[in-house]
């Protein structure tokens, strides 16, 4: 039978969390440098091109909405990546606790078998010591 410290189990669990936690940051840090280029070069381009007409809007628009388009799906893929990350950790935690109270209820049961055995084995040495006892007296 082997026994899993709670602390590694600690250690593992806040390693997940502090991933998690990098991960969403990393994801908030990236979404903050787009907005950032999309906007300067959105204004950039708008100081560039004095054209007004539906031609130069359409292009523009097609332009600045492709990046962003490409930027969002790429979010959205870290983000399912994110969520499966923790969907499977979720998982691995709920086995952990169910081996955790599978091992707790074997322990439990291997208590009482032993407390049975020794309460029998008790009354078993007095009866003994009794009748031991009897013996002697009825001998005198």
């Amino acid at each position: 039978m082997s026994v899993i410290k709670p602390d590694r189990t600690a250690e593992t669990e806040q390693a997940t969390a502090a991933a998690a936690t990098a991960a969403v940051e990393q994801v908030e840090g990236e979404i903050r440098a787009f907005v950032r280029r999309d906007v300067s070069a959105f204004r950039r381009a708008r100081q560039d091109s004095g054209d007004t007409t539906p031609e130069g809007i359409s292009s523009l628009i097609e332009r600045a909405s492709g990046a962003s388009v490409a930027e969002i799906e790429r979010v959205i893929a870290e983000l399912v990546s994110v969520r499966d990350m923790l969907r499977n950790e979720g998982e691995r935690v709920q086995r952990e606790i169910a081996g955790y109270a599978n091992l707790s209820q074997a322990a439990m049961t291997s208590m009482k078998i032993i407390a049975d055995s020794m309460s029998h084995w008790k009354s078993q040495s007095a009866q003994a010591v009794n009748g031991l006892h009897n013996s002697l007296t009825n001998k005198e």
